[in-house]
């Protein structure tokens, strides 16, 4: 049974209601003070804390899937991770199709498709895996042949790509963000921005290390146009994230304007995290660890032609003044458009509302051609 299965969460409840009942039955038997007793009381106490917290861990999990699997939990992603072969070229290995949660989401060419691939990077040598939400469109005979504009979609650290799907629904907002016209079809392309489990790599070029930044900003692009009816130009190519991966978003649509014409960060950090799970990042390299941080960029390196968007909330979000400041350093060529709530916390419920609009500006910076 999976980590984010319904029977292992009703087993792990069941299990402490049951533990409960035990403890509540036995304590008069474990109420004397021999060393049997105390071991006896104590072992019940701590078993029913566990089951507890598991089943706490495991509602939390399921609601904000910041595990997809057990292997994940444990840093063990089968199938992800640095390819061994320097030589191979960038592929789209296509691993299983699903069905889009919208009506007639069981025909393509109605409810569009989602097609869980393996993205195998040139340059980078770094593998990992990521959904493909296909538009109806993509499938239909008016639009054969054409080319559609493509949005890499990240989720924040730890979570999963799963998170975009269910938590963030975000397929079925572009269904219906086009459905209603106020958003052209577009590809989005769904993904972690951890591609080296369990290491927090924050789309960084790791000296001697995880070259996150050319897997995003290289391999990628490259892959998805070799496999897909998508252009090679930056106007076709944006960028969204939400968290570590609306830092991401913004950093690479900043440092490669000639990859990505648009760039959209969801409550963004505006510079890596140093800590634990990202280790050394930059080795004593002052010039990558400026670069890295955006606001410092910003003062100091050429600005491209990119657009950016950036939300915040005035309360609940710990980003609002650093968000600010780089609305206020964003010079042109480059430009920025922003959403300020006035309450909205660093969660799912905050970028469900936030990303039906931004789609629909992210349609608005690119296109097919």
């Amino acid at each position: 049974m999976g980590l984010t299965s319904g029977k292992v969460l009703a087993l792990a409840v069941f299990g402490a209601m049951v533990l409960f009942a035990v403890t509540v039955w036995l304590w008069p038997n474990l109420a004397r003070n021999t060393w049997r007793a105390i071991l006896g009381r104590v072992g019940l106490i701590l078993s029913v804390q566990l089951l507890v917290f598991a089943s706490v861990g495991l509602i939390a999990n399921n609601t904000f899937l910041f595990y997809g699997s057990w292997a994940d939990l444990l840093g063990h992603q089968d199938g992800v991770g640095v390819m061994d072969n320097a030589a191979a070229g960038p592929d789209v290995k296509l691993i299983a199709k699903q069905k889009v949660d919208v009506p007639g989401g069981g025909t393509p060419h109605i409810g569009g498709e989602i097609q869980k691939v393996m993205v195998q990077g040139e340059k980078s040598h770094i593998a990992s895996p990521a959904y493909v939400y296909l538009p109806p469109e993509y499938f239909q005979k008016a639009y054969e042949g054409k080319k559609f504009p493509v949005s890499v979609v990240l989720t924040g650290f730890p979570g999963t790509a799963e998170n975009l799907l269910k938590g963030l629904r975000y397929p079925k907002t572009a269904w219906m963000q086009a459905k209603d016209h106020k958003m052209s079809p577009m590809i989005l392309v769904m993904m972690r921005p951890t591609v080296v489990p369990p290491r927090n790599t924050q789309c960084v070029d790791i000296p001697k290390g995880p070259q996150t930044e050319t897997f995003f900003a290289a391999d990628l692009p490259r892959a998805i146009s070799s496999n897909y009816r998508v252009g090679t130009k930056p106007r076709n190519w944006g960028f969204i994230g939400d968290s570590t991966g609306g830092y991401c978003a913004l950093a690479v649509a900043l440092h490669h304007p000639e990859k990505y014409a648009a760039g959209v960060g969801l409550s963004a950090d505006y510079k890596p995290e140093i800590d634990m799970d990202s280790g050394d990042l930059f080795h004593g390299n002052k010039r990558e660890e400026h670069r890295a941080d955006l606001l410092w960029a910003l003062d100091h390196l050429p600005q491209g032609n990119s657009s950016f968007l950036v939300t915040t909330s005035k309360k609940g979000e710990g980003n609002y003044r650093a968000t600010q400041k780089f609305i206020a350093k964003v010079k042109a060529p480059a430009r920025v458009s922003s959403i300020t709530l006035d309450t909205g916390g660093h969660n799912f419920n905050t970028w469900r509302r936030e990303i039906p609009p931004a789609l629909d500006w992210l349609s608005s910076r690119l296109s097919a051609n």
